[in-house]
C-alpha cells in the first residue's frame, strides 16, 4: 500500500507534496473563480445595464475589463503563499507581482477615464452639445497620456528605480524631441486651445481664405472640413488658428440688404411711395424682421432704393427663397403701378425713337 503521509511528507525543491498540493489547489481556485466572476459581471451588465447609477455601473465596468494576464498573475501569487521560496525567487515574483498591478492599475484607469469621457459624450449629444463632443477625441488622448505616464513613473519607483535622475534625464531628452517634433507638439497644443476655447465645433461651418466647408472632425493634429464641391479639406490645427476664420456656424440670423433702380422718368409721386411699398413687401414675408427703405442717391442712370431686413434664421437656403420671394412680389407690384426698371448701363431710347434719330442722321 502507499504511505500517503510519508508520500506527504516528500520534499520537491524545498517544499512538501501537501505544499504544492494546497498551491495548486489555491492557483487553480483563484484563476477559475475570479475569470467566473468578471464574466458574470459583464454578462450581468449586458443584460441589465445600470447608467442610471454611474459608480456602480463603473465598477462594473472595471471588474469586467481586468486582464486575463493580471488574474493569472493573482492565481500564481495567491498559490506561492503556500510555497518556501528563495529570497532571489521571492524577489522576482514580487517584482513581476508589482509590474502586472501597476499594468492593470494603468488599464483601470484608462478605462475608467473612457468610461467618463463616453458618458459625458452621450450627455453631450443628447443635449445637442456638439462643441463638448467634437473635443472628446483630444481630451481622450491627452487623458491617456498622462494616465501611462504617471503610472510609469510610479512603478518604476515602486521597483527601487530613481525617478528622480530619470525624470531630469527625460527633461533634458525631452527639449531635444521637442525641438525635434516642434510642429507637431504645435498642432497638440492648438487642439488644445481648439477644445478649451471652441472657436467652432463638429457642425460648424467655416470659411478660411478661399475654402468653405463644413467641420467633420477636430483631430489632435489637424482638422477636417467637407467642402460645399464634396471634397475633404484637412488644415493642421496649429495653421487654423493663425487664419481669419469665419464662423457661419455661429450666425443666428442673416441680414440681407439688396438695391432697385427706376428710370428718373418716374414721377415725383410715384418715387415717394416706393420706400414703403417695398418695405410692405418685405414685411409680408414668414421670419423676417424688416430693418429699412429708401431712396439712397442719384445714380448715373437711375434713382436707387436701398432695402435691408433679417431672416431670423441661419439657413442660406431659406434667406435665397426669402430674397426670391421678395423679387417677385416686387416685379409684380412694379408691373401693376407702371413703375419702369432701370438698367445699370447707360439706357437706350425707346426702338421708334432710334428709328426717327437714325433716319434723321441718315437724311443729314
Amino acid at each position: 500500500m502507499i504511505d500517503f503521509e510519508r508520500l506527504l511528507e516528500t520534499e520537491f525543491l524545498g517544499n512538501d507534496v501537501l505544499d504544492w498540493a494546497l498551491a495548486l489547489g489555491a492557483f487553480l481556485v483563484t484563476f477559475t473563480v475570479l475569470p467566473l466572476v468578471r464574466g458574470y459581471i459583464g454578462a450581468l451588465r449586458k443584460r441589465k445595464p445600470v447608467h442610471q447609477h454611474a459608480a456602480l455601473d463603473l465598477a462594473a465596468v472595471l471588474l469586467s475589463r481586468t486582464s486575463r494576464l493580471f488574474l493569472v498573475a493573482v492565481a500564481l501569487w495567491a498559490g506561492a503563499q503556500f510555497l518556501d521560496m528563495p529570497a532571489r525567487a521571492e524577489r522576482i515574483v514580487d517584482r513581476v507581482m508589482l509590474v502586472v498591478w501597476w499594468l492593470q492599475v494603468g488599464l483601470w484607469l484608462m478605462w475608467g477615464a473612457t468610461y467618463l469621457i463616453d458618458r459625458r459624450r452621450g450627455v453631450d449629444f443628447e443635449r445637442a452639445d456638439h462643441g463638448a463632443a467634437g473635443s472628446i477625441d483630444i481630451i481622450h488622448f491627452v487623458v491617456r497620456l498622462a494616465i501611462w505616464a504617471v503610472v510609469l513613473l510610479v512603478a518604476l519607483d515602486n521597483l527601487g528605480i530613481e525617478v528622480t535622475t530619470l525624470v531630469a534625464g527625460l527633461g533634458i531628452g525631452g527639449i531635444a524631441v521637442a525641438l525635434a517634433v516642434q510642429n507637431v507638439l504645435g498642432d497638440l497644443f492648438a487642439s488644445l486651445s481648439i477644445t478649451l476655447d471652441k472657436p467652432f465645433v463638429v457642425g460648424d461651418v467655416l470659411a478660411i481664405d478661399k475654402d468653405v466647408g463644413t467641420v467633420e472632425q477636430i483631430g489632435v493634429k489637424s482638422t477636417r472640413l467637407r467642402s460645399v464641391d464634396g471634397e475633404q479639406i484637412i488644415i493642421s490645427n496649429a495653421d487654423l488658428l493663425k487664419a481669419r476664420l469665419h464662423n457661419f456656424g455661429r450666425l443666428y440670423q442673416r441680414r440681407m440688404v439688396f438695391s432697385v433702380s427706376v428710370r428718373y422718368e418716374t414721377p415725383l409721386e410715384v418715387v415717394r411711395a416706393i420706400p414703403g411699398l417695398l418695405a410692405d413687401i418685405v414685411r409680408e414675408q414668414q421670419r423676417v424682421r424688416f430693418d429699412r427703405s429708401h431712396f439712397v442717391r442719384y445714380g448715373d442712370f437711375a434713382l436707387v432704393f436701398e432695402v435691408a431686413y433679417f431672416v431670423l434664421d441661419s439657413n442660406g437656403n431659406l434667406a435665397l427663397d426669402i430674397q426670391q420671394a421678395i423679387n417677385l412680389r416686387i416685379f409684380g407690384e412694379f408691373g401693376k403701378r407702371g413703375i419702369v426698371f432701370s438698367y445699370r448701363e447707360r439706357q437706350l431710347p425707346p426702338p421708334a425713337e432710334r428709328a426717327d434719330d437714325d433716319a434723321a442722321g441718315g437724311e443729314a
